[in-house]
Protein backbone atom coordinates (compact mmCIF):
# COMPACT_ATOMS: atom_id res chain seq x y z
CA UNK A 1 0.00 0.00 0.00
CA UNK A 2 1.16 3.79 -0.75
CA UNK A 3 1.73 5.58 1.90
CA UNK A 4 1.08 9.23 1.04
CA UNK A 5 3.33 11.93 0.79
CA UNK A 6 3.12 14.51 3.71
CA UNK A 7 1.80 18.00 2.61
CA UNK A 8 4.00 20.95 3.59
CA UNK A 9 2.71 23.59 4.57
CA UNK A 10 1.58 26.79 1.87
CA UNK A 11 4.10 29.68 2.10
CA UNK A 12 2.06 32.68 2.86
CA UNK A 13 3.30 36.33 2.24
CA UNK A 14 4.88 37.97 5.21
CA UNK A 15 2.12 40.21 6.12
CA UNK A 16 -1.08 38.25 5.35
CA UNK A 17 -4.22 39.20 6.38
CA UNK A 18 -2.79 42.77 7.52
CA UNK A 19 -3.98 45.78 7.64
CA UNK A 20 -1.75 48.82 6.39
CA UNK A 21 -2.67 52.39 6.97
CA UNK A 22 -1.73 54.62 4.72
CA UNK A 23 -1.45 58.57 5.56
CA UNK A 24 0.08 59.24 2.08
CA UNK A 25 -1.93 62.47 0.63
CA UNK A 26 -4.68 62.25 -1.25
CA UNK A 27 -4.19 60.28 -4.44
CA UNK A 28 -1.02 59.28 -3.60
CA UNK A 29 -1.54 55.54 -2.36
CA UNK A 30 -0.78 53.92 -6.22
CA UNK A 31 2.47 52.57 -4.33
CA UNK A 32 1.71 51.47 -1.32
CA UNK A 33 -1.09 49.59 -2.43
CA UNK A 34 1.01 47.38 -5.21
CA UNK A 35 3.48 46.42 -2.37
CA UNK A 36 1.08 45.93 0.30
CA UNK A 37 -0.87 43.49 -2.25
CA UNK A 38 2.69 41.29 -2.84
CA UNK A 39 3.14 41.18 0.87
CA UNK A 40 -0.56 39.71 1.10
CA UNK A 41 -2.20 42.93 3.16
CA UNK A 42 -4.59 45.18 2.47
CA UNK A 43 -4.52 49.25 2.02
CA UNK A 44 -6.52 51.91 4.28
CA UNK A 45 -6.16 55.15 2.65
CA UNK A 46 -6.40 57.79 5.61
CA UNK A 47 -5.56 60.72 3.94
CA UNK A 48 -5.62 63.37 6.63
CA UNK A 49 -3.65 66.04 4.12
CA UNK A 50 -3.96 66.93 0.14
CA UNK A 51 -1.34 68.46 -1.63
CA UNK A 52 -2.12 72.05 -3.32
CA UNK A 53 0.23 73.09 -6.05
CA UNK A 54 0.32 76.85 -6.19
CA UNK A 55 0.09 78.84 -8.98
CA UNK A 56 0.15 82.97 -8.32
CA UNK A 57 2.53 85.56 -9.67
CA UNK A 58 4.12 85.36 -6.45
CA UNK A 59 5.14 81.45 -6.52
CA UNK A 60 5.99 81.77 -10.25
CA UNK A 61 8.48 84.92 -9.57
CA UNK A 62 10.09 82.94 -6.52
CA UNK A 63 10.12 79.64 -8.80
CA UNK A 64 11.95 81.47 -11.70
CA UNK A 65 14.70 82.83 -9.39
CA UNK A 66 15.26 79.64 -7.76
CA UNK A 67 15.77 77.77 -11.20
CA UNK A 68 18.06 80.84 -12.16
CA UNK A 69 20.61 80.02 -8.68
CA UNK A 70 23.59 78.52 -9.12
CA UNK A 71 22.23 75.41 -7.70
CA UNK A 72 18.89 74.30 -7.54
CA UNK A 73 17.50 71.81 -5.42
CA UNK A 74 14.14 69.78 -4.62
CA UNK A 75 12.99 68.93 -1.36
CA UNK A 76 10.62 65.99 -3.08
CA UNK A 77 8.64 64.59 -6.09
CA UNK A 78 5.34 66.67 -5.17
CA UNK A 79 8.04 69.80 -5.35
CA UNK A 80 9.02 68.58 -8.86
CA UNK A 81 5.46 68.15 -10.26
CA UNK A 82 4.88 71.58 -9.07
CA UNK A 83 6.97 73.07 -10.26
CA UNK A 84 6.97 71.26 -13.83
CA UNK A 85 3.26 72.94 -13.43
CA UNK A 86 4.13 76.40 -13.42
CA UNK A 87 7.90 76.15 -15.37
CA UNK A 88 10.19 74.40 -17.74
CA UNK A 89 12.50 73.11 -16.10
CA UNK A 90 15.50 72.64 -17.99
CA UNK A 91 19.45 72.35 -16.34
CA UNK A 92 21.69 75.07 -17.90
CA UNK A 93 24.88 74.43 -18.28
CA UNK A 94 27.61 74.64 -15.31
CA UNK A 95 24.45 74.30 -12.82
CA UNK A 96 24.16 71.46 -10.49
CA UNK A 97 20.73 70.20 -10.10
CA UNK A 98 19.94 67.98 -6.67
CA UNK A 99 17.23 65.87 -5.18
CA UNK A 100 16.84 65.18 -1.85
CA UNK A 101 16.21 61.43 -2.28
CA UNK A 102 15.92 58.70 -4.62
CA UNK A 103 12.06 59.54 -4.99
CA UNK A 104 12.34 62.96 -5.71
CA UNK A 105 15.65 62.01 -8.31
CA UNK A 106 13.39 59.93 -10.18
CA UNK A 107 10.64 62.41 -10.28
CA UNK A 108 13.46 64.50 -12.14
CA UNK A 109 14.69 62.14 -14.25
CA UNK A 110 11.12 61.28 -15.57
CA UNK A 111 11.28 64.72 -16.70
CA UNK A 112 14.96 64.37 -18.53
CA UNK A 113 16.76 65.61 -15.68
CA UNK A 114 19.57 64.04 -14.17
CA UNK A 115 20.21 64.99 -10.57
CA UNK A 116 22.57 64.24 -7.76
CA UNK A 117 20.90 62.27 -5.08
CA UNK A 118 22.70 61.50 -1.37
CA UNK A 119 22.86 57.66 -0.09
CA UNK A 120 21.58 58.65 3.11
CA UNK A 121 18.32 60.53 2.14
CA UNK A 122 17.93 63.34 4.75
CA UNK A 123 18.78 66.68 5.27
CA UNK A 124 21.74 65.88 6.46
CA UNK A 125 23.05 63.60 3.44
CA UNK A 126 22.17 66.31 1.06
CA UNK A 127 24.32 68.75 2.94
CA UNK A 128 27.07 66.16 2.86
CA UNK A 129 26.71 66.16 -1.07
CA UNK A 130 30.03 68.21 -2.39
CA UNK A 131 28.31 70.07 -4.56
CA UNK A 132 26.98 72.13 -1.10
CA UNK A 133 30.26 71.80 0.41
CA UNK A 134 31.55 75.35 -1.08
CA UNK A 135 28.49 77.26 -1.30
CA UNK A 136 29.67 80.59 0.37
CA UNK A 137 29.04 83.62 -2.34
CA UNK A 138 26.69 81.55 -4.44
CA UNK A 139 23.05 81.32 -4.83
CA UNK A 140 20.75 78.03 -4.10
CA UNK A 141 17.59 77.61 -5.54
CA UNK A 142 15.05 75.57 -2.70
CA UNK A 143 11.95 74.11 -4.60
CA UNK A 144 10.11 72.60 -1.54
CA UNK A 145 6.69 73.40 0.55
CA UNK A 146 6.03 74.63 3.77
CA UNK A 147 6.32 73.13 7.22
CA UNK A 148 8.40 70.02 7.51
CA UNK A 149 11.11 69.39 9.81
CA UNK A 150 13.35 72.68 7.44
CA UNK A 151 16.75 72.55 7.97
CA UNK A 152 18.10 73.08 4.78
CA UNK A 153 17.69 77.01 4.41
CA UNK A 154 19.30 77.60 7.64
CA UNK A 155 22.08 75.50 7.22
CA UNK A 156 22.75 76.41 3.45
CA UNK A 157 22.79 80.17 4.95
CA UNK A 158 24.70 79.54 7.82
CA UNK A 159 27.51 78.31 5.20
CA UNK A 160 27.21 82.08 3.18
CA UNK A 161 24.91 80.94 0.44
CA UNK A 162 22.27 82.74 -0.83
CA UNK A 163 18.87 80.77 -0.35
CA UNK A 164 15.84 81.46 -3.19
CA UNK A 165 13.53 79.64 -1.96
CA UNK A 166 10.40 78.78 -3.57
CA UNK A 167 7.24 77.15 -2.06
CA UNK A 168 5.30 75.82 -4.94
CA UNK A 169 2.70 73.32 -3.39
CA UNK A 170 0.86 73.33 0.47
CA UNK A 171 -0.25 70.56 2.47
CA UNK A 172 -3.65 71.34 3.81
CA UNK A 173 -5.50 69.20 6.23
CA UNK A 174 -8.35 66.97 5.14
CA UNK A 175 -10.91 65.48 6.99
CA UNK A 176 -11.70 61.75 7.21
CA UNK A 177 -14.76 60.58 5.89
CA UNK A 178 -17.53 58.19 8.13
CA UNK A 179 -16.27 55.65 5.33
CA UNK A 180 -13.03 55.91 6.33
CA UNK A 181 -13.78 56.08 9.92
CA UNK A 182 -15.66 53.21 9.72
CA UNK A 183 -13.49 50.97 8.51
CA UNK A 184 -10.45 51.94 10.34
CA UNK A 185 -12.46 51.34 14.08
CA UNK A 186 -13.10 47.83 11.94
CA UNK A 187 -9.24 47.45 11.61
CA UNK A 188 -8.54 48.51 14.92
CA UNK A 189 -10.69 45.46 16.44
CA UNK A 190 -7.10 43.50 15.79
CA UNK A 191 -4.56 45.98 15.87
CA UNK A 192 -1.89 43.07 16.03
CA UNK A 193 -2.83 43.29 12.66
CA UNK A 194 -2.46 46.58 11.63
CA UNK A 195 0.65 48.09 10.34
CA UNK A 196 0.76 51.90 10.11
CA UNK A 197 2.89 53.06 7.25
CA UNK A 198 5.24 56.25 8.38
CA UNK A 199 6.79 58.48 6.40
CA UNK A 200 5.10 62.33 7.42
CA UNK A 201 5.13 63.69 10.92
CA UNK A 202 3.08 66.04 9.66
CA UNK A 203 0.38 63.65 8.41
CA UNK A 204 0.90 61.40 11.55
CA UNK A 205 -0.12 64.62 13.83
CA UNK A 206 -2.69 65.63 11.64
CA UNK A 207 -4.28 62.25 11.93
CA UNK A 208 -4.16 61.91 15.56
CA UNK A 209 -5.99 64.98 16.14
CA UNK A 210 -8.76 63.44 14.01
CA UNK A 211 -8.66 60.26 16.10
CA UNK A 212 -9.28 59.81 19.33
CA UNK A 213 -8.81 55.37 19.76
CA UNK A 214 -6.62 54.20 22.41
CA UNK A 215 -6.30 51.31 20.08
CA UNK A 216 -4.60 53.31 17.37
CA UNK A 217 -1.20 53.40 19.80
CA UNK A 218 -1.04 49.63 20.09
CA UNK A 219 -0.55 49.38 16.17
CA UNK A 220 2.75 48.41 14.45
CA UNK A 221 4.46 50.78 12.63
CA UNK A 222 7.04 50.67 10.00
CA UNK A 223 9.09 54.32 10.30
CA UNK A 224 10.50 55.90 7.33
CA UNK A 225 13.44 57.21 9.83
CA UNK A 226 14.66 56.95 13.31
CA UNK A 227 13.73 60.98 13.56
CA UNK A 228 10.24 59.35 12.84
CA UNK A 229 10.52 56.38 14.99
CA UNK A 230 11.24 59.08 18.00
CA UNK A 231 8.20 61.26 16.48
CA UNK A 232 5.91 58.30 16.97
CA UNK A 233 7.50 56.96 20.44
CA UNK A 234 6.25 60.58 21.90
CA UNK A 235 3.16 60.08 20.43
CA UNK A 236 2.69 57.02 22.20
CA UNK A 237 3.38 54.01 20.08
CA UNK A 238 5.63 51.43 21.18
CA UNK A 239 5.47 48.37 18.55
CA UNK A 240 8.22 50.50 16.33
CA UNK A 241 10.00 49.38 13.31
CA UNK A 242 12.61 51.13 11.71
CA UNK A 243 12.72 50.89 7.70
CA UNK A 244 15.72 51.32 5.17
CA UNK A 245 13.77 54.17 3.43
CA UNK A 246 10.44 55.72 3.14
CA UNK A 247 9.66 53.15 -0.22
CA UNK A 248 6.66 51.43 0.30
CA UNK A 249 8.27 48.04 -0.31
CA UNK A 250 11.33 49.01 2.59
CA UNK A 251 8.17 50.05 5.31
CA UNK A 252 6.64 47.50 4.93
CA UNK A 253 9.76 44.82 5.23
CA UNK A 254 10.58 46.77 8.17
CA UNK A 255 7.97 45.40 10.50
CA UNK A 256 8.37 41.47 9.92
CA UNK A 257 12.19 41.79 10.07
CA UNK A 258 11.64 43.85 13.86
CA UNK A 259 11.90 42.06 17.34
CA UNK A 260 8.75 41.76 18.81
CA UNK A 261 7.10 43.79 21.18
CA UNK A 262 9.72 46.71 20.54
CA UNK A 263 11.42 48.64 17.58
CA UNK A 264 14.46 47.32 15.52
CA UNK A 265 17.75 48.88 16.52
CA UNK A 266 19.24 48.06 13.24
CA UNK A 267 20.14 51.56 11.68
CA UNK A 268 18.80 52.67 9.13
CA UNK A 269 19.12 55.28 6.34
CA UNK A 270 16.91 58.13 6.58
CA UNK A 271 14.46 58.29 3.82
CA UNK A 272 13.12 60.92 0.98
CA UNK A 273 9.84 61.26 2.57
CA UNK A 274 7.55 64.29 0.77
Amino acid sequence: MRVPSPRLPSTLPPLHGWTVLSLRPRGQHGGLRAAAARAGARVLALSPQAILARGDDATRQALAAALAADVVLFSSPNAVRAAAALASLHPRRGQAWLAVGSGTRRALQRLGIAAQAPARMDSEGLLALPALAAVRGHTVGLVTAPGGRDRLAPALAARGAQVRRADVYARVPLALGARQRTALAAALAHPQQVLLALSSGEALAALLAQVDDPRLRTVAVAAASARLAEVARAHGFTRIALAASARPADLLHAWPLAPHGGSSCKPRLHPDAG
